[in-house]
């Protein structure tokens, strides 16, 4: 039997909001394409009303709940600084090198490094929540396969299969090649991994009496989204709902709950918060600057989604008004002020539009990092 109770599951802060925010949203999301298929599966029609719930109030929104993590956070930026202040400088001169070279090369490797961020997430998850488990190397292997071919495989199908209603920026960012054979083998090889991970699900089940939730839901959700939501659908919609939910909500549920108990949750020396404030012994000291602390407080989700979400709004209406044009009825205000952009223009102004995305891919990769065994701990 594992060294773990079989009742015990290794949860990273509140057990509801990670079951509702983390675990949940691929689930959900599925079952809302289940719901309406014909608005889902082959339509590249994207009504305004869906484009502001996914992409403006999560896909956008969630790049900013970075900074509660980094910028916003003393600690954070004392240890990581530097790289705080080269990512963004660093980024906006390759990315004016890039767009001057060509603009598709720039969306082309901006996509690409998006894709590899939106994997490495999945399995950053994965390991947070096999921190506590003792598993053998074939296991852990059979995992980590696991996490990574869900979402290759339908990358895989992407390229190899030709252009898709949708695309991951704009049209052509990836590069496609017609490979029958490497497609077969490539599926083949999928289904194989399906049967090793449920063969190896139900062996941890019935050897070791014990079955960790969340990690089965992150593996079973990132399955089901990827390949729904590429593969099996070809809608602009389905993509963007299973692609931005299952990535952008859980993300900022991970923000908040690193935050909540870094900042919003007394840190006691000698008793627990509660004995001590009855009894008076005990030394209690909250971590974080006076800003967190209001923002991780019980009413603060407020104030953490209203500035992501003002950003985020702010962000977009920058982008319509100087390269897209596509809301204008959204943003209004922008374009009484400003018009579309051309020329040389574009080279200055896209890589800077874009530059929060980049820093966010690019400081994730780093600020998350911890022995397994002392993440969310």
């Amino acid at each position: 039997m594992s060294g773990i109770a079989s009742y015990q599951q290794p949860w990273l802060g509140r057990r509801w909001v990670e079951i509702i925010f983390i675990l949940l949203p691929p689930f959900v999301s599925l079952g809302v394409i289940a719901a309406w298929p014909s608005l889902f599966r082959d339509s590249e029609f994207f009504p305004d009303a869906w484009w502001v719930i996914l992409i403006l109030l999560v896909d956008v929104a969630h790049v900013y709940s970075t900074l509660y993590r980094t910028y916003f956070d003393r600690t954070s930026y004392r240890q990581y600084g530097a790289a705080m202040i080269l990512i963004p400088l660093l980024g906006f001169v390759a990315g004016v090198l890039l767009y001057l070279e060509g603009a598709w090369l720039f969306w082309r490797l901006l996509a690409y490094l998006a894709v590899f961020h939106f994997i490495r997430q999945q399995y950053g998850f994965l390991r947070l929540y096999s921190r506590q488990e003792r598993l053998s190397p074939l296991l852990r292997g059979i995992d980590h396969f696991t996490i990574y071919y869900a979402t290759i495989y339908p990358l895989i199908y992407w390229h190899l299969g030709g252009p898709r209603n949708f695309n991951w920026f704009v049209d052509n960012d990836f590069f496609f090649f017609h490979n029958d054979l490497a497609l077969r083998a490539a599926t083949l090889l999928y289904y194989i991994m399906l049967g090793v991970y449920v063969g190896r699900e139900l062996y941890s089940a019935v050897r070791r009496r014990y079955v960790n939730i969340p990690r089965v839901a992150i593996l079973t959700g990132t399955i089901l989204s990827w390949y729904f939501g590429i593969v099996y659908f070809n809608g602009d919609m389905a993509f963007t709902l299973l692609n931005v939910v299952s990535h952008g909500i859980p993300y900022m549920a991970l923000v908040w709950l690193y935050g909540e108990k870094l900042h919003g949750r007394p840190v006691v020396e000698g008793r627990r918060a509660v004995e001590g404030r009855r009894a008076g012994a005990g030394r209690t000291r909250v971590l974080g600057s006076p800003f967190l602390r209001v923002v991780f407080s019980r009413w603060g989700i407020v104030i953490f989604l209203g500035i992501i979400f003002l950003l985020a709004y702010l962000e977009e209406g920058l982008w319509d008004m100087t390269v897209w044009k596509e809301h204008v009825s959204l943003f209004t205000a922008f374009h009484l002020v400003g018009g579309k952009l051309h020329g040389m223009w574009l080279a200055f102004v896209v890589p800077l539009l874009a530059l929060p995305q980049v820093t966010h891919y690019i400081i994730d990769g780093f600020i998350w990092r911890g022995r397994p065994s002392e993440e969310g701990s």
